[in-house]
């Protein structure tokens, strides 16, 4: 198993047909014990009872820096170390330049950005005391490609910046052995598509996707898998797409 005896912190993981969801999935299914994060506790609680035994589910508030750190901590308290962060906690808003007003510019900055720049300080000072550790982020192909499907220009902003401070991060976190990495999904089946997407709709976007298909929420854990396990060792600053070739750079 690629996550034998690791401890995986993932926010944002209770959605039922959520990216996190499947993550935490994947990671428990290699052998890695799981914290999962959310806003919702009793929804971070039943996902994390559906993995199996030994799993833990927290509340955490991704905007609140003490929220981060004492979720951290719990988890460090309960499952004994954290190995592998993935930053997937996000939200999203159909709307246009002009449509963007200061309260909700700051809702997608904060979720989207802020909070993948707290957790990763929650973690990063126990994993350089280790000597190790790997951090994924979400990002998105609106961040490449200016725009997407769902998300106003906010949210396209917040994923660019996501990509900015990954790669600073791992420019910076490297010397300590913590890879820091992004992936970047194109436009996946999960709760926050699913019920939008009509079949005229679906069947006009995958004209633009060579693999013919939209993606799947286990398309992008088995990258983030890729990403936590020692086949990464190697790979820290990089960007991985996962959209059936709907942007080929």
């Amino acid at each position: 198993m690629l996550l034998h005896g690791k401890i995986a912190v993932i926010s944002g993981a209770a959605s039922k047909r959520g990216i996190g969801l499947a993550t935490a999935r994947t990671f428990a299914g290699q052998g890695a014990k799981v914290a999962v994060l959310d806003i919702d506790l009793n929804a971070a609680h039943e996902a994390a009872s559906t993995l199996g035994s030994g799993h833990l589910g927290l509340r955490c508030d991704v905007t609140d820096a003490q929220a981060c750190r004492s979720a951290v901590a719990s988890v460090i308290e309960k499952l004994g170390t954290v190995d592998i962060l993935i930053n997937n906690a996000g939200i999203t808003q159909p709307v246009r330049t002009m449509e963007i007003d200061p309260k909700n510019w700051d809702r997608i900055m904060d979720v989207n950005l802020r909070g993948v720049l707290y957790l990763s300080q929650a973690v990063i000072p126990h994993m350089r005391n280790r000597g190790k550790g790997s951090i994924a982020c979400m990002s998105s192909v609106s961040a490449q490609r200016g725009g997407g499907i769902f998300g106003g220009p906010h949210y396209s902003a917040a994923k660019a910046g996501v990509l900015g401070l990954a790669k600073a991060m791992a420019r910076e976190l490297g010397p300590d052995g913590i890879r820091v990495n992004c992936v970047t999904p194109g436009l996946i089946e999960t709760d926050i598509t699913g019920d939008k997407l009509t079949p005229a709709m679906k069947a006009e976007i995958i004209k633009g996707i060579p693999l013919n298909r939209l993606g799947a929420a286990s398309d992008v854990a088995n990258i983030f898998l890729f990403l936590a396990s020692d086949l990464s060792a190697y790979v820290t600053g990089a960007v991985i797409d996962v959209n059936g070739g709907m942007l080929i750079h």
